[in-house]
């Protein structure tokens, strides 16, 4: 019962003529071509350009209403082309709405870096007197508020100290360059730096408290060679219990430094135990990370050195 394709006279411009296609209108126009009768608007079901028969006059009003019922549910607007709305009346318009396509640029994905952090990247500490350049990990900051100029970096925020009243940390870094001795072997430095480190950490402090009640009992966690800024070096790692709080961990690295006159460096962790205390893979993540100053190829735990139990 549709109209066979054809010129007929267009829904929406009546002095001009629309092609049909058979099945929905195209966007081809043209002035009529010849002076006659106006022809009869298209309906499908109702042939154009004449009367038609009781019965298809029938099928014709029943498919219009069918259609326009159809219009009226779906929301009985589609769109134009210039973004407006239009009636849905026009049966033979609102049966295969048409769409002008959109073309979208597509947003530039950022590329990732693949350079290694300066000291001047806000992620880095930089220790300027050892030339070395230390991670800012997730949840540290730099020294707020810290007497101790050798912290490179603590944990965000403070809590009371669990023994003699005062403020602490959960996590320090603290790096300094050993002068006090001629020896120059990394482990050697470790092992002599580890009790010094666990008593300045957990024992008493600079003027002589005892911030955790003091230090009960240790035990070696880990120690052993690794790589650091290009260079070999050794760690030794201790599990402290104290008479107050959790107690924590304390690790002593030594390696030498790749300035000056390349004087060994000791750079300490000190991290609480227990659910507030900083993860302790982050040791092994600054251990890591630690880079010469202006070397973006330096540092790094070597592939073929490693911690040992």
């Amino acid at each position: 019962m549709t109209p066979p394709p054809g010129w007929y006279r267009d829904p929406k411009h009546p002095h001009l003529e629309r092609w049909w296609d058979g099945t929905a209108w195209t966007e081809h126009r043209r002035e009529p071509a010849v002076v006659g009768p106006t022809p009869v608007p298209a309906v499908p079901g109702r042939p154009p350009g004449g009367e038609a028969s009781g019965r298809a006059k029938v099928i014709a009003l029943t498919t219009a209403g069918v259609v326009l019922v159809a219009a009226i549910v779906t929301g009985a607007f589609v769109l134009r082309d210039d973004g407006g709305a239009e009636d849905s009346t026009t049966v033979t318009e609102s049966i295969t709405p048409t769409f002008a396509p959109t073309s979208q640029t597509p947003t530039p994905t950022p590329s990732e870096s693949t350079s290694e952090p300066s000291a001047d990247d806000p992620a880095v500490v930089e220790d300027q007197l050892n030339g070395i350049t230390v991670p800012l990990l997730d949840g540290w900051v730099r020294p707020q508020y810290i007497v101790d100029d050798d912290v490179l970096m603590s944990t965000d925020g403070t809590y009371d100290c669990p023994g003699d009243p005062g403020v602490c940390r959960h996590g320090l870094v603290i790096s300094r360059t050993v002068t006090s001795n001629d020896e120059t072997s990394p482990e050697s430095l470790a092992k002599a730096d580890i009790s010094d480190a666990a008593d300045d950490a957990y024992d008493r402090d600079l003027v002589g408290k005892r911030p955790f009640g003091g230090i009960e009992s240790h035990e070696v966690v880990k120690s052993g060679p690794v790589a650091v800024a290009g260079r070999a070096g050794y760690f030794v790692r201790w599990r402290v219990k104290t008479a107050k709080g959790p107690g924590g961990y304390v690790q002593s690295l030594a390696f030498q430094s790749s300035v000056g006159t390349e004087s060994p460096v000791v750079v300490r962790y000190v991290f609480d135990a227990g659910e507030d205390g900083p993860p302790l893979a982050d040791m092994d993540r600054i251990t890591k990370g630690i880079r010469s100053s202006g070397d973006a190829n330096g540092g790094g735990v070597g592939s073929s050195i490693g911690p040992t139990d």
